[in-house]
């Protein structure tokens, strides 16, 4: 007959989920690396043993060196703080407008169904496309640049705010309601912090959107930013030097994500997505 008060080694589920959490957090920054450098190694096998010339395809060595040749470059700089001013001041104006507007829509039904549709409408327009318009509108300089990330960031902002608000059970609403809490008072202990999840999702898309909508900008009609360096490096066939420039466009567009990433642990580091982010 087995003893009942036998001791077991089994973790409790508490334990068990944190190694997870910890392996699971700790697995990218092993991994990631190893798949850069092996794509690194069959980046330089297919240039070498196909004899690519460099004016198509540089070495990695080349970017690298490109590279860290731009990152002794104070014009180069200028050009990354112009981007950096018109993604953040793109991506601030829509953060503003959209979740404000996010709110209202989703609380006040008559104006989610006179909206909708001319949202839905907006959406499917390709913005890339606006990007002339914007231009002739407001010139050459950094508005229409930020314009451009605004329009971009502005929709997935929107859209997430609002399906945040909507998503509130009633019930929760409807105890607020009964303890004679105000409308304000339900928005800021309820409503917000239950669609804050959904509103850095959004802010995680704009992000990305804003820097890309800057960067197109820069490309159809500026005269600075790194998409004007990257066309200016196409027309003088430096193609090393393009790809600096990219790979210092990925790694501008990976810190804005990864500050969202640390706003979304900052603001609800109670919530399951806080975990498992960067």
């Amino acid at each position: 007959m087995p003893d009942a008060a036998a001791p077991t080694n089994a973790a409790p589920p508490a334990a068990l989920r944190r190694q997870r959490l910890t392996r699971d957090a700790a697995l990218p920054w092993i991994t990631t690396p190893c798949v850069l450098l092996g794509l690194i190694a069959v980046w330089e096998f297919y240039v070498v043993e196909f004899r690519v010339s460099a004016l198509i395809l540089p070495r990695p060595g080349a970017v690298w060196e490109a590279w860290v040749e731009m990152l002794h470059s104070p014009r180069a700089w200028h050009h990354t703080g112009m981007t950096v001013y018109a993604t953040l001041a793109g991506f601030a104006w829509a953060a503003v407008i959209g979740v404000s507007l996010g709110v209202v829509i989703a609380r006040v039904r008559w104006l989610e169904l006179t909206f909708n549709p001319f949202i839905v409408a907006t959406q499917v327009i390709p913005k890339v496309a606006l990007v002339p318009l914007f231009v002739l509108w407001f010139g050459f300089g950094i508005t229409s640049k930020v314009v451009v990330a605004a329009v971009l960031a502005f929709f997935p902002i929107l859209t997430n705010t609002a399906l945040g608000v909507k998503s509130i059970e009633e019930g929760h609403r409807d105890v607020m309601l009964s303890l004679n809490a105000t409308r304000w008072q339900v928005f800021r202990r309820l409503e917000l912090p239950s669609a804050l999840p959904f509103i850095l999702t959004g802010f995680e898309i704009g992000i990305v959107l804003a820097i890309i909508g800057a960067i197109v900008g820069e490309y159809l009609g500026g005269n600075a930013g790194l998409g004007h360096l990257l066309i200016a490096r196409l027309n003088a066939f430096e193609t090393a030097d393009m790809f600096a420039v990219l790979i210092h466009m990925s790694i501008l567009g990976f810190l804005f994500y990864f500050s969202i990433g640390v706003l979304r642990k900052v603001l609800i580091p109670w919530h399951a997505s806080a975990r498992l982010k960067v």
